[in-house]
């Protein structure tokens, strides 16, 4: 009986090693495909201005603009930074537009979350601009033919080889 306790268990730790190591695999090519690292330090700024700027709902509310700067600041932070890493399309514009939303927070919203979430917004919607998605690594060898050798460079196809590039037109 323990024998077979002993095989279940080895089972399902191998299937749940499986499964963490597919989630793991998943999540790593989720987060090259994406401005991942910029969307998080983006976000962590706009956390930052909240968190810096908190006061009772009634004064926000009551407040008018001096007592909300805070929050509509810092959401449209962590809203852009969301938008950058679900739809990448928009990596330029989510970007900017979060550079300049931790620039406004640094005036509007107690010198952006002590300039925290100021910092972070910039160098996270910088991030995210200047993202770029990952090309594919060429073979250092080169192509090859199906015999194994390596294909000629396109001015040798079309001269046959004798004429230097110059002269191939």
């Amino acid at each position: 009986m323990s024998v077979v306790v002993v095989d279940m268990e080895k089972t399902v730790l191998a299937r749940t090693a499986g499964g963490l190591r597919a989630v793991r695999l998943w999540f790593r090519a989720f987060r090259r495909s994406r401005p991942f690292w910029g969307a998080v330090w983006l976000g962590l700024g706009g956390a930052a201005v909240i968190h810096f700027s908190r006061s009772p709902l009634t004064m926000v509310v009551g407040g008018g603009w001096n007592s909300s700067a805070g929050y509509i600041l810092g959401g449209a932070m962590v809203m852009f930074a969301l938008v950058a890493v679900f739809a990448p399309l928009y990596r330029g514009l989510c970007g900017i537009v979060g550079v300049l939303l931790g620039l406004a927070a640094f005036i509007a919203a107690n010198l952006g979350g002590f300039l925290i979430g100021t910092l972070l917004a910039i160098v996270g919607g910088s991030m995210i601009w200047g993202w770029g998605e990952k090309r594919t690594r060429r073979s250092r060898r080169g192509p090859r033919d199906a015999r194994g050798a390596h294909a000629n460079s396109s001015e040798e196809v079309l001269t046959g080889g004798d004429a230097t590039p110059d002269q191939a037109s």
